[in-house]
């Protein structure tokens, strides 16, 4: 909605020279008009049309002042003050209008001189004031007739506010209705979840208006007005779609935009000026406030909120015909903590099995009972990457991501306590073993090359055998081969989901052995073993799986892999 506000000469030139004395269009011109009698009269004034909200933007300790004349006695009038970022003082008042003919009824209207000398030396009739941040009214069910002005001033800081004014309060209702109770309640609570629920607007039930609810989360306080949520949001952020059902909402950031910083601070601050939006030049903080926009649905559930944090909820209900908004009363709500979990504890030189939930942490401690120059952390991830941190007293050593086998040396301390914080991955639940010892030579797990895959060689596949080949390392090792017939069509999904490293040759049949044999090389480039697996029937397929086991048993499986034989030799 645009602000009617430009000099009134400038207004003057504009309408009809035979229209005189002009009129300000407005809705209704016979209860809400002003009449123009001389060009300077209202120099540098600004006129509130009748029915329409107008936004403007306050200078801080700079005064403005705002004018209309209703000009029939008995007038219903409403008049609503939406303060934006800072506390407003406002303040109307009425006097009356000076009179049109002179002395002599001749109808010709009063010198310029005396009809500012009536208006400017009365005292007006203070009618309402107001001090604070709150969206205000003044509502009169019969109002005298006069010259009406409202008065507005911030001492806090520049600021954005809004003004809406009309005779026709009962016909026009542009703000949506509240419910006689117009709390939000919270209906349930989790640990990253809050489910709001509020009555709906009556000028959506009853009166049949488009509404439609947006909600408003931040960690600092409620909010009174959406246009206050504005002022802490970008100028050229739009509202949110509605979001699809399931997770009603995901919160995220939002850039802030405001006006830029004026450096010519002696030269005079223009309204047309001032009133463009643009980008700060210097980086602006991030706003942790974020809005959602729902359609006409009365009940939500905001997700992926932090454990054991205060949120506040602020819900407003727009009038999409209007775009004019109603503030429920907010509400506030502290999310669940984190279920306090048990902290295993690891013995010197033992594995420890571990699961963890999609997305879930778990906890570990290490307190070993003698000094120690070094402390060797083993970790063996059974399917997807986990991430681990290792803490010394409450000192971070170690945080990384871990596939497979990996083994972290740490300096040791004497009397030191290790906490081991592992967290499981976003595509499933995790399986990992873990080996904490102050024995460096004391390994359970074996040596791997970085290269864990199986490679089959085509060229010397027959119709009953198949040649592959796997690398070693330079620690001699024990490795095992199996094979198991598999469909046709087993494909390379049904392969991943059977790719659980932790699983050992002894949860493999007897029958799908194909032997063991020990194999290393002082020359990591050598370090490299062929094997023919024969007894193969004819077009079959075979996944083929390769375990290392290690000095103290534990065993890990390489990467599967799938073969067939020739169909016809």
């Amino acid at each position: 909605m645009l602000l009617l506000r430009c000099p009134l000469p400038l207004l003057l030139l504009l309408l009809p020279l035979d229209s005189m004395p002009q009129k300000l269009p407005t809705r209704d011109e016979e209860l809400f008009q002003m009449q123009i009698r001389d060009k300077a009269f209202f120099h540098d004034s600004s006129v509130i049309p009748d029915g329409a909200e107008i936004s403007s933007y306050l200078f801080r300790d700079t005064p403005k002042r705002y004018f209309f004349v209703v000009e029939e006695d008995n007038t219903p009038l409403a008049v609503t003050v939406t303060p934006c970022d800072a506390p407003l003082e406002w303040k109307l008042s009425v006097q009356e209008l000076p009179e049109e003919a002179s002395g002599e009824g001749s109808g010709d209207p009063e010198p310029l001189e005396q009809q500012k000398q009536q208006i400017t030396n009365e005292e007006g009739t203070e009618l309402f004031s107001y001090k604070g941040n709150d969206v205000e009214y003044f509502v009169s069910s019969s109002s005298p007739s006069g010259l009406y002005q409202l008065d507005l001033l911030s001492t806090e800081k520049d600021t954005h506010f809004k003004v809406y004014a009309t005779t026709t309060p009962e016909s026009d209702q542009p703000y949506p209705e509240l419910p006689y109770d117009p709390r939000i309640d919270v209906t349930s609570l989790g640990r990253t979840t809050v489910t709001l629920a509020w009555k709906p607007s009556p000028t959506a039930s009853l009166l049949r208006q488009p509404i439609q609810y947006c909600i408003v989360i931040n960690k600092e306080h409620n909010f009174k007005s959406l246009c206050a949520v504005e002022a802490k949001l970008s100028s050229d952020d739009a509202f949110m779609m509605a979001p699809k059902p399931g997770l009603d909402f995901s919160p995220f950031d939002f850039a802030h935009f405001g006006f830029p910083a004026d450096n010519n601070s002696g030269k005079e601050r223009g309204f047309l000026k001032s009133s463009k939006f643009g980008r700060q030049t210097s980086p602006k903080p991030r706003v942790d406030l974020h809005r959602v926009c729902i359609g006409n649905k009365n009940i939500f559930t905001v997700s992926d909120l932090k454990p054991d944090t205060q949120y506040y909820f602020d819900m407003f209900a727009v009038n999409t015909n209007t775009n004019m908004s109603t503030a429920y009363v907010g509400t506030f709500a502290r999310t669940k903590e984190e279920a306090k979990q048990k902290t295993v504890e690891l013995k010197d030189g033992k594995v420890t099995d571990v699961f963890i939930k999609r997305k879930g942490v778990k906890f570990l401690r290490f307190a070993p009972v003698s000094s120690h120059q070094k402390v060797t952390f083993s970790v063996h991830s059974c399917l997807d990457a986990v991430q681990i941190q290792v803490r010394r007293d409450g000192k971070l050593l170690l945080s990384q991501s871990v596939e497979g086998v990996r083994h972290f040396q740490l300096r040791g301390k004497a009397k030191a306590k290790y906490l081991i914080r592992l967290k499981g991955s976003k595509k499933g639940a995790s399986m990992l073993k873990i080996l904490a010892t102050t024995r460096p030579n004391k390994q359970s797990f074996p040596s791997l090359p970085e290269d864990t895959r199986i490679k089959a060689f085509d060229k010397l596949r027959t119709c009953s055998s198949v040649t592959v080949a796997w690398l070693g390392t330079q620690e001699r090792n024990k490795f095992c081969i199996y094979k198991r017939e598999v469909d046709d069509n087993y494909n390379e999904e049904q392969k991943k989901r059977e790719q659980n490293q932790c699983l050992g040759p002894d949860t493999r049949k007897k029958s799908e052995k194909v032997l063991c044999k020990y194999f290393h090389s002082q020359n990591i480039q050598k370090a490299v073993t062929t094997e023919t697996i024969r007894g193969l029937q004819p077009g079959k397929s075979y996944l083929l799986d390769v375990y290392v086991i290690g000095h103290g048993g534990h065993s890990v499986k390489y990467q599967s892999k799938l073969v067939k034989t020739r169909k016809f030799c």
